[in-house]
């Protein structure tokens, strides 16, 4: 093995087989989700719930509790996401993009304190606050806490939220070990980016679909 891919890769030798699979495809399924949330496509709850499912299961298992209770929370935004997204009257969308209200601004800045502290006991509680990623791990939480429920609720503002949150995850999952989730967050970035430019243009327009 070559030192840049041991350098990359090489944490991975202690992994089962199993989990570096799940990772993957987990991973790939994530990927699909993002770029279907960028063209404003329902489908992206069903399949980003089976990459949040396996990623549940493996930071479980790896202990990485700020992570897992992420993609815990995805698992149960994405359900309610799904049926607010599908809502129709006479045969139209209800809910199509729009801004945040001032309302929903108050909202988010109460997940964004109460994701913060739900965070900040648990770790307490697994004895793992000093953990040195764990100050990271609490902003990140909240971040994707309060962008998975604008996005839920149709918000373009979520993007600015997910843009923030996956690049800051991107050293951060490379410092943990987990080379493959990190490049994910590379293309998370991206796809956040270019998805706030597509949401923008369809802001408001009739011609919105699902």
């Amino acid at each position: 093995m070559s030192p840049l891919i041991d350098f990359f890769f090489g944490q991975y030798a202690t992994y089962a087989t199993v989990d570096i699979v799940l990772e993957a495809i987990a991973v790939c399924l994530g990927l699909i989700s993002v770029w279907l949330a960028k063209h404003n496509k329902v489908a992206l709850y069903p399949i980003g719930m089976i990459s949040t499912g396996i990623f549940v299961h493996l930071l479980w298992k790896w202990m990485l509790l700020g992570d897992m209770l992420i993609h815990a929370y995805y698992f149960m935004m994405s359900l309610y996401g799904w049926y607010f997204w599908q809502q129709k009257k006479q045969g139209k969308t209800i809910h199509t993009i729009t801004r945040m209200s001032k309302r929903e601004r108050w909202i988010s800045a109460l997940l964004f304190v109460i994701s913060l502290w739900v965070v900040y006991k648990i770790y307490l509680l697994f004895g793992m606050w000093n953990n040195g990623t764990a100050y990271v791990d609490n902003f990140t939480t909240a971040l994707f806490f309060v962008g998975m429920w604008l996005m839920a609720r149709r918000k373009i503002e979520h993007w600015i939220f997910w843009i923030v949150g996956d690049a800051i995850s991107i050293p951060l999952y490379f410092y943990k070990g987990f080379t493959i989730t990190s490049i994910q967050y590379i293309i998370f970035t991206l796809i956040a980016i270019y998805g706030y430019r597509a949401w923008k243009k369809t802001l408001n327009s009739p011609l919105q679909t699902v």
